[in-house]
Formats: C-alpha cells, sequence, structure tokens
C-alpha cells in the first residue's frame, strides 16, 4: 500500500476548492522554476518576510534561504504558497 503524505493531500483538495473556476487557471507554455514561481508567488502576496514564514510554517531564515535561491521550496510549500496568492484572508486567519 502506497503512503500518502496527508499533509500533501490536504493542500491538494485545498487547492482544488480554491482553484475550481476554470477562469482562474493559468496555462503554461514552460514550466517554471521553484525559484522564479516563489519570487513571483511571494511578490504577490505582499507579506513582510516574517509574516510569510510565520504563514507557511517555516523560519525566516529558510524564506531568506529560498529567497536568495540556495535552498529550493517544496511543492508542497509552493502549493501552500497558490494558496495563499489566491486567497489572501487565508494568511491573516494562519497569522492569528
Amino acid at each position: 500500500m502506497e503512503y500518502k503524505d496527508p499533509m500533501v493531500e490536504l493542500l491538494s483538495s485545498l487547492e482544488q476548492i480554491v482553484f475550481k473556476d476554470d477562469s482562474q487557471k493559468v496555462t503554461l507554455t514552460h514550466k517554471p522554476s521553484a525559484f522564479s514561481e516563489f519570487e513571483q508567488l511571494r511578490k504577490s502576496t505582499g507579506l513582510k518576510i516574517d509574516d510569510l514564514a510565520r504563514v507557511m510554517g517555516v523560519s525566516v531564515a529558510m524564506v531568506h534561504e529560498w529567497e536568495s535561491k540556495r535552498v529550493k521550496p517544496s511543492s508542497t510549500e509552493l502549493k501552500l504558497m497558490r494558496l495563499i496568492q489566491a486567497n489572501p484572508m487565508l494568511s491573516k486567519q494562519l497569522m492569528e
């Protein structure tokens, strides 16, 4: 039996709920790198680094590592970033 990470399953389900409207889907001609996607998502959220770290459940140092392109964010972390970008109220709820 294949093990499925519950966090990945939860984020996938949330992503399907948030992006259920086909008009929000973006068709990409090429797949962006995790670094370029993170940079785009980070800028679009408008969150300060310490707020982003708190919402993502990581250290401020980790966000700096992502920004400096020394450490690549995981697919799960990118999914969470997409959800935060799509629903800014989510970040406010996660910071409470």
